[in-house]
């Protein structure tokens, strides 16, 4: 008990200097590596809590895929630090306003916050509700069935973004030349090759 208390805290103290980190971090290469630290050390949060699918997922996906593709992606842009930093001061007060409205509505948020007397009783209970079931079963079942439309409603706006995504990189531009695969399908023979008859001497 002692050591996965010392383990909880120690991933936990991990998980949210890695988060800080992210975010005071001035090169962008350096935030994604630290991001992709505290979704490691969320992992190891989620395994002591029992949930081994989801820190399975967590890797796989956001480490794996996500996080990933962040890291590609700053290290092929060509970002200039230096005119990056030059527009800090210029922004500072909107920035700032942003900041105390934010921190403000938390407030407010986490002083209403109230625990249920359900949710005591359920964190109360050492063995899990549906006993005989995995960790996977149990969550399929609370997705697919008290938040399904929850769970497809989610769906629909990734789907949303992944169309808005396509549609905005999708402009036109003079002097690029797209592929047409109906065109390329039905091209004939003749109309993509020559036969020449090269006499001797003739040749480059």
């Amino acid at each position: 008990m002692i050591i996965s208390t010392i383990a909880f805290y120690l991933f936990a103290a991990m998980t949210i200097a890695s988060a800080f980190m992210v975010i005071s971090a001035k090169n962008p290469v350096h935030s994604v590596l630290y991001l992709i630290l505290a979704f490691f050390n969320s992992a190891a949060l989620f395994v002591l809590l029992g949930a081994e699918f989801l820190a399975m997922i967590l890797v796989v996906v956001y480490v794996g895929a996500v996080a990933v593709l962040f890291l590609f992606v700053v290290m092929m842009l060509d970002i200039n630090f230096a005119e990056l930093r030059q527009g800090f001061l210029q922004y500072l007060p909107i920035g700032g306003l942003v900041g105390i409205i934010l921190l403000i509505e938390l407030i407010l948020v986490v002083s209403g916050w109230v625990l249920s007397p359900e949710a005591l009783d359920v964190s109360s209970q050492v063995a899990p509700l549906t006993s005989g079931l995995t960790n996977t079963e149990q969550l399929g079942q609370i997705i697919y069935t008290d938040y399904a439309y929850l769970f497809q409603i989610a769906g629909m706006i990734l789907l949303v973004a992944m169309i808005g995504a396509i549609v905005l990189t999708n402009r036109k531009r003079a002097g690029v030349r797209k592929q047409n695969i109906a065109t390329q399908v039905y091209r004939r023979p003749e109309e993509s090759m020559a036969v020449r008859k090269v006499e001797p001497g003739q040749g480059v």
